[in-house]
């Protein structure tokens, strides 16, 4: 067969292609905005050229065959290089555009990124953003998302990972707590006070310093901690703080604001909270050869958002 020929049975393989994914003439034909007996015909035009059925038809289904199955794998890797390669070209003309689907963990959503938003969307009228905030961490690649917001340890090396900030834990109380019973001097006053704290497994809870300065003495110290109230939610356990409950240790991202009203004091300041929850944040995507340009202007915008982190004093006027 020559090559005119075979260029003039593209648009038959194509709709091959998108028949052996729906599993139906009438869902592949709505899915290509053609009709019902326009795609059967097509189908079979592409079966008498090749000489040999393709597609096996039944009252109830439709599978392809053995040869079918064969073509389909052969074109469909090209199809999709196609639509990704125009999904690119398209993306470059006019205003960034689309969807960006973003998971992220709760706290951090409600208290940081959502209030981010409304700027950024102001600026980019043509974008929208959907959040799933959980703290479970969600697969991009099978729950299609764009974008997760980790907040980890360490990037995962599987997906692309750009450091968003640094984190930290502090140590809180408000105020009226700390005239009651006293303002703790070293991790190890914490024994003589109510902590609340998040759960781990086995129960117990451990709370882990070291100084950040060197001085004389103990440089590191950890102790287990008891109190009336623990929860697996930084904002529960912050609210809890603000209630005059007892001294909670949270990430920076859930105290700032109520540290920067005054409503609740950061204690311990000499001192570093170690491993009860990770000192970064990134931006994970997962890898691919086109990045939506509305997936990067978010991850540019988000950039500069936070690129101080999370201070705890109050930006003047």
């Amino acid at each position: 067969m020559d090559q005119r020929k075979i260029e003039g049975l593209w648009t038959h393989l194509h709709w091959l292609v998108v028949l052996a994914e729906n599993g139906s003439y009438t869902q592949a034909a709505a899915r290509l905005g053609v009709s019902k007996a326009a795609m059967s015909q097509r189908i079979a035009e592409l079966e008498r050229i090749a000489g040999i059925p393709l597609v096996s038809r039944t009252t109830r289904s439709v599978r392809l065959t053995e040869a079918g199955l064969r073509l389909v794998e052969g074109t469909r890797q090209h199809y999709d290089e196609i639509a990704l390669s125009f999904a690119s070209i398209r993306d470059q003309a006019g205003a960034a555009r689309g969807l960006v689907r973003v998971t992220a963990p709760v706290a951090f959503a409600r208290q940081q990124l959502i209030q981010k938003l409304p700027a950024f969307l102001a600026e980019n009228p043509e974008i929208r953003v959907e959040i799933d905030l959980s703290d479970r961490i969600a697969s991009l690649a099978t729950e299609g998302f764009d974008l997760a917001i980790r907040h980890s340890a360490g990037a995962p090396d599987t997906h692309v990972a750009i450091k968003l900030c640094e984190s930290r834990s502090v140590v809180v109380a408000t105020r009226d707590y700390l005239r009651r019973r006293g303002t703790p001097q070293s991790p190890a006053d914490l024994s003589d006070h109510e902590c609340l704290y998040y759960p781990r497994l086995g129960g117990e809870a451990t709370w882990s310093f070291e100084r950040r300065a060197r001085k004389a003495g103990q440089d590191r110290f950890s102790l287990k901690v008891s109190g009336p109230f623990a929860a697996n939610n930084s904002e529960a356990l912050r609210d809890a703080a603000l209630a005059g409950l007892g001294i909670a240790l949270l990430p920076d991202f859930t105290a700032q604001a109520a540290i920067v009203s005054g409503k609740l004091v950061p204690i311990l300041q000499d001192w570093h909270a170690m491993g009860a929850f990770a000192d970064q944040l990134y931006l994970v995507r997962p890898y691919t050869p086109h990045v939506p340009r509305a997936v990067g202007q978010f991850v540019t915008y988000l950039r500069a958002q936070f690129a101080d982190g999370f201070p705890f004093q109050a930006k003047r006027a």
